[in-house]
């Protein structure tokens, strides 16, 4: 597995960015297409540093859906299993950017094709080389994508795949914050590695400390959590070492795909260092302080540029 390549399943969408920033979504006068979601943002993080990525899911065959293979493609990302339908159009999201980068979301998305993919369009070929599955919370509602996750993972995990799960809430995508965090939470126990917000963590965990909500992941089964602060930084916790790595200071034009670029960049940095699904657990507080300063640092030069995958630095621009 010393070069399997990471798999991504769930959204892939136009983002559509502000400009001018800094103002209320009544406010901006134009705004320009980006390709975007969660999986199929850290997959380009993934082939930008060198790893092999693949993409699952499902776009409208339309003109949007077209621009996000084609960007997919030239990223890196192996598209080759991603499916194109006729029976719902390509999800957008209209974004707006505060003053300091944070955003508001607007998403056209009732169904949207990657809502309606389904667990038989999966491949068994798709998990064959496998290093993680990575996906997140936005494709768990009760649409059939949701249980082409379970089967995934299910496949993921046959062939040996660490699995890693972002919430990454979106609480306008669901009409019952409830269901949104049963379905989380359903599917924490499924995952080895989770990456968390600060802002995400009492919503999904009930507690508002970190240390306080460690015990309670890895008795679900967790093998690493990574915590993220925005500008602070992040840590990263096995059962038996911590790390941190705070955030160098820098002017952040858009956050847009910035949570994306620390699990991604954490998952290849971790693989670099010659860790899988089988030696996770053995993983070294200094190995785990190299990933995750490797991963602050990565999100810091993203932040500086506007939108998701442009904004991805190679390796050689670190």
């Amino acid at each position: 597995m010393a070069d399997g390549r990471l798999v991504a399943i769930g959204e892939a969408l136009i983002d559509f960015i502000p400009s001018p920033a800094g103002c209320a979504f009544d406010e901006v006068e134009s705004f320009f297409p980006a390709v975007g979601g969660a999986p199929a943002n850290v997959c380009a993080v993934f082939s930008r540093l060198g790893g092999r990525s693949l993409f699952l899911t499902q776009l409208g065959d339309d003109p949007f859906g077209h621009k996000i293979l084609n960007t997919l493609s030239e990223t890196g990302i192996d598209t080759s299993y991603v499916a194109l339908t006729g029976k719902a159009n390509t999800a957008l999201a209209f974004v707006s950017l505060g003053k300091d980068g944070s955003r508001t979301f607007s998403f056209y998305r009732n169904p949207s094709a990657d809502m309606l993919y389904t667990p038989d369009q999966l491949d068994e070929a798709a998990f064959e080389d496998i290093f993680a599955l990575h996906f997140c919370s936005v494709s768990l509602g009760d649409f059939p994508m949701k249980d082409a996750h379970e089967r995934a993972i299910e496949m993921a995990r046959r062939n040996g795949a660490l699995i890693s799960f972002d919430p990454n809430l979106r609480f306008m995508l669901w009409d019952d914050r409830e269901k949104l965090r049963t379905a989380v939470n359903s599917f924490i126990p499924k995952a080895d590695i989770l990456k968390i917000s600060d802002d995400e963590l009492e919503f999904v965990t009930g507690e508002k400390d970190i240390d306080q909500a460690l015990p309670g992941l890895f008795s679900k089964g967790i093998r690493l959590v990574l915590f993220t602060s925005g500008s602070e930084g992040m840590k990263a916790y096995t059962p038996i070492c911590s790390s941190v790595a705070k955030a160098p200071e820098v002017k952040a034009v858009d956050t847009t795909g910035a949570g994306d670029a620390s699990i991604g960049s954490f998952l290849w940095k971790i693989k670099s260092l010659g860790y899988d699904a089988s030696n996770l657990d053995d993983i070294s507080m200094e190995d785990l302080q190299k990933a995750t300063e490797f991963a602050v640092r990565y999100c810091a030069v993203s932040v500086q540029g506007k939108g998701a995958i442009p904004s991805y630095p190679r390796a050689e621009d670190l």
